[in-house]
């Protein structure tokens, strides 16, 4: 079974919580809408929403958004594994994908259309069990199974010290000269145990942009 949606009380709990924990949280917290991570059912399968996520890696979210489509439409309307392994690496690039890439997607595909990867089983792995059968797979990284576990599965327990946006909002919020090194980062995690996701979203609002492009 699907993890369970966080309702409006559950996710205000927890930014109260947040709040207390670390005060310097309180003002962007004011200002930012409630905090939306496992608010709502994803639109996209487990398999298509890490195909649109490798397409999108390193590319403004237009050209990824218009390079999605004509995959799309090359395999036929949808992104779904039947449909993009006929594709060659040659028609990917066609469209716009590039070699690395298409490598990625193809790898994913034949370890879906195989089983080594089973998605459907994912809601009984822990973060760590999903993240070791994801990075096993070539152009899949630490970055882009943290966004899937956050974004998409609806973990909370999630802290993305790797990425910049994330380091950048922590030092905006507690007025930080110097930028924090991600292993110094890493050690405040636990005070936060439970809520880390909602902690990460919380600084990139203070960067005004979400760098994950989920």
């Amino acid at each position: 079974m699907p993890v369970a949606l966080t309702t409006e009380d559950e996710m205000k709990k927890h930014v109260r919580a947040i709040a207390r924990i670390d005060p310097d949280f309180a003002p962007i917290i004011k200002r930012s809408p409630l905090c939306t991570i496992n608010r709502k059912r994803p639109a996209r399968g487990h398999y298509e929403t890490l195909v649109t996520s490798i397409i999108s890696q390193q590319l403004a979210v237009k050209a990824a958004d218009t390079i999605r489509d004509r995959v799309r439409v090359a395999a036929g309307g949808s992104l779904t594994p039947e449909a993009l392994v006929a594709l060659s690496a040659a028609d990917l690039r066609t469209v716009g994908v590039s070699g690395a890439k298409a490598r990625a997607i193809d790898e994913l595909t034949q370890a879906t259309l195989s089983g080594a990867i089973e998605f459907k089983k994912f809601s009984k792995l822990s973060n760590a069990e999903i993240a070791e059968e994801l990075t096993a797979l070539w152009g899949i990284g630490r970055w882009t199974v943290e966004m899937f576990l956050m974004f998409h599965l609806g973990r909370l327990d999630l802290w993305p010290v790797g990425d910049l946006a994330m380091r950048r909002g922590w030092e905006r919020i507690h007025h930080l000269k110097e930028e924090i090194d991600p292993k110094k980062l890493d050690l405040f995690s636990d005070k936060f145990a439970g809520r880390q996701s909602i902690v990460a979203w919380y600084c990139w609002r203070a960067t005004e942009g979400d760098s994950s492009g989920w």
